[in-house]
């Protein structure tokens, strides 16, 4: 079932979003652009990387600076929620070690996200107050990392980890690429040599199980690391490979088999099928932050993802904000095919578990599809003010590793 939703009046242009940067410029191009559906078209690298220019670029980062000075909110309250947080603070001290495991025997991977919270965390409070003790603390934390971290093992979860702790790892190096205490080299070298190789392997082979066994989380964490790590390291060629994952990989991370169905709901409103909706709701909100990651990275540097088909991504996150916040949505069967064998199961309802979580990912949702190129988010809209505004870090939601899958703190650094 798919019809056009009255509320998007969508148009195809052959205008990608750097394109129209270069032809309209700034704020109205963004706007024009709210109405467009990207092209299909062979991809390229933008010929120079913007920095910063992952989850937050400079504009970002001058905005909270002023509203936070000025006391104003909501920037004031976000602010306010990253201070407040014990990862946040000067004086954490790193626990760099050689080799990460996560899943089976020995696990310790909650050093490295507990350490990478930090490392974000300080660096957004030097970026936005100025504080040297905090670039200070952040750029320890990175360069012991850097150069200690060899490895990342353990069983079929070590994917996650790659992908997970890389694109987190790569987005507080650039909050401090340009603070002279950071090692810059280390740290670009050590995610290309310790990180990229699994998030590659994950992708090219998926663990050498049948294409569909794994939910589109593990595909978008890998894509994620490997697009952010090609935005720290100007590699065109990795930047490249993600955003044509994105767009046609053949594992359920790409944009398609993420969101396999669509419909229009009775207020009019277009909806799409997250692929893990059957599995359980923590997940489902889970592949939110992912993939709107990949899209906010990629926007940054001239790629507008956000839009791409048609705007499915929005339809998805319409539909998971829609279920979470307590109303009803449409579900078809989903089937796949699983282990090496690709044995048939499938989900016939959408599942209720974990209905509700509260993830720090709606902010970057909300303000980019609302305010950024103004269209009607209802559901959206609903599941930040409603739920979670202003949104935290890792260490404000439990202590587990679930908490810590997304940098968080986007009322402070999305509100517009």
């Amino acid at each position: 079932m798919s019809r056009t939703s009255p509320h998007e009046h969508l148009r195809r242009t052959e205008l990608s979003r750097r394109g129209l940067l270069k032809t309209a410029g700034g704020l109205t191009a963004a706007a024009a652009l709210g109405g467009a559906t990207v092209a299909t078209t062979a991809h390229a690298a933008p010929a120079t990387f913007t920095h910063p220019g992952m989850l937050h670029n400079a504009g970002d980062i001058n905005r909270a600076k002023v509203r936070v000075a000025a006391g104003t909110d909501p920037w004031l309250s976000g602010w306010n929620r990253l201070i407040a947080n014990s990862h946040a603070q000067s004086t954490w001290t790193n626990r760099a070690t050689a080799t990460i495991i996560r899943g089976g025997d020995g696990q310790n991977y909650s050093l490295l996200y507990n350490d990478i919270a930090a490392a974000y965390q300080n660096a957004l409070r030097w970026k936005v107050g100025g504080t040297e003790a905090n670039a200070v603390c952040a750029a320890n934390i990175l360069n012991a990392w850097s150069t200690t971290l060899t490895s990342v093992t353990g069983n079929a979860d070590r994917f996650l980890a790659a992908g997970l702790y890389g694109w987190q790892f790569a987005n507080a190096c650039e909050l401090m690429r340009d603070y002279s205490g950071f090692n810059l080299a280390a740290a670009q070298t050590m995610l290309a040599n310790v990180f990229y190789p699994l998030n590659n392997s994950f992708l090219t082979n998926h663990n050498d199980a049948c294409i569909t066994n794994y939910w589109a989380n593990w595909d978008l964490c890998n894509m994620a690391s490997i697009l952010a790590i090609g935005i720290l390291n100007e590699d065109s060629a990795k930047y490249d490979q993600a955003v044509t994952y994105f767009k046609s990989g053949a594992g359920n991370g790409s944009i398609a088999h993420a969101v396999p169905y669509l419909y229009t709901d009775s207020d009019g409103y277009a909806l799409g099928q997250w692929q893990e909706s059957g599995r359980d709701q923590g997940h489902t909100v889970l592949g939110m932050g992912q993939m709107g990651a990949i899209c906010e990275m990629a926007w940054n540097q001239g790629d507008d993802l956000y839009s791409y088909d048609s705007r499915r991504f929005m339809k998805a996150a319409q539909y998971v904000a829609k279920y979470n916040a307590g109303s009803d949505v449409p579900f078809t069967t989903y089937t796949w095919g699983t282990g090496q064998s690709c044995a048939q199961s499938s989900q016939t309802v959408i599942s209720s578990a974990s209905r509700g979580q509260i993830r720090p990912v709606w902010a970057m949702l909300h303000f980019h599809y609302n305010r950024r190129i103004s269209l009607d988010d209802k559901y959206i809209s609903a599941m930040y003010y409603n739920l979670v505004a202003p949104e935290g870090g890792g260490g404000d939601y439990g202590s587990d590793s679930g908490g810590y899958d997304q940098l968080g703190f986007g009322t402070l650094m999305y509100a517009k």
